[in-house]
């Protein structure tokens, strides 16, 4: 994933970074600060986690791979925002292990829970490291958006096992080990005892569009990029969307 203030890279990420932005603002005020504490386990090189230290917070990046943590360290550094981002080795199951508890305003968990083996235990993690006042951002695949880019690729019994799989995957060569549904995530989260807030759909279009129709054609990005988000907080599109975004509160 690319920055998400770059326009191209923005069709993927601009639904939760819009989301996000508000969400800081508001967490901001709740706590009665400028500066937030704000936790990106899994944040690999930084995808939100520069933009949100160029917003004015302290970010704690969590990533259990060496070279994503360098990568942080260097676009840190070519954003001036150095100061303001510490990157630590470890990972969701872990977590505890390498931050401490109830020290977050805010905590992302994108694109983690996909290959944990128990993503309960890894949104408890997250929940556990929030303030008693705190903002969890979750995001995470979508099962039932596999099924359909299967289905549109004309692999249908691909389509038709993602239906099925207990983890919602469509075969041998899947490259996620699981996908999950809104009632999926929600439960994860309330579960953990959070009080969800807003469910989102990413990508609902995006990833269905020829990239070609969107280079080619004069203000066919801008036009996507306010579908997508007109799109992103209605139900009826959260089944096709790819991924799934929950935020939810604390306290």
């Amino acid at each position: 994933m690319s920055d998400p203030l770059r326009p191209r890279a923005s069709l993927r990420t601009a639904v939760v970074w819009e989301v996000l932005k508000d969400a800081l603002e508001r967490q901001a005020k709740a706590s009665g600060v400028e500066v937030l504490d704000v936790l990106d386990t899994g944040g690999g090189t930084g995808n939100f986690a520069v933009p949100v230290a160029r917003l004015g917070h302290r970010v704690t990046v969590v990533d259990p791979s060496p070279d994503a943590l360098f990568g942080l360290e260097r676009r840190a550094a070519e954003s001036g925002v150095t100061e303001r981002i510490r990157g630590v080795q470890g990972d969701a199951h872990g977590l505890l292990d390498v931050v401490s508890p109830s020290s977050y305003d805010v905590v992302l968990c994108h694109g983690v829970l996909e290959y944990l083996d128990d993503p309960a235990e890894g949104v408890r993690n997250a929940v556990r490291a929030l303030r008693s006042c705190g903002t969890l951002s979750l995001l995470a695949a979508s099962r039932n958006g596999a099924v359909l880019a299967r289905a549109i690729a004309g692999h249908f019994a691909e389509a038709r096992q993602g239906l099925t799989d207990p983890d919602g995957r469509w075969g041998e060569g899947d490259p996620l080990p699981r996908r999950f549904t809104t009632d999926d995530l929600t439960a994860l989260v309330a579960e953990a005892g959070l009080a969800v807030a807003a469910v989102h759909g990413v990508r609902v279009f995006a990833d269905l569009v020829p990239g070609v129709l969107v280079d080619t054609e004069p203000g066919a990005l801008d036009a996507l990029l306010k579908l997508e988000l007109a799109a992103a907080e209605l139900p009826a599109f959260h089944s096709i969307a790819t991924q799934l975004h929950v935020l939810a509160h604390r306290g």
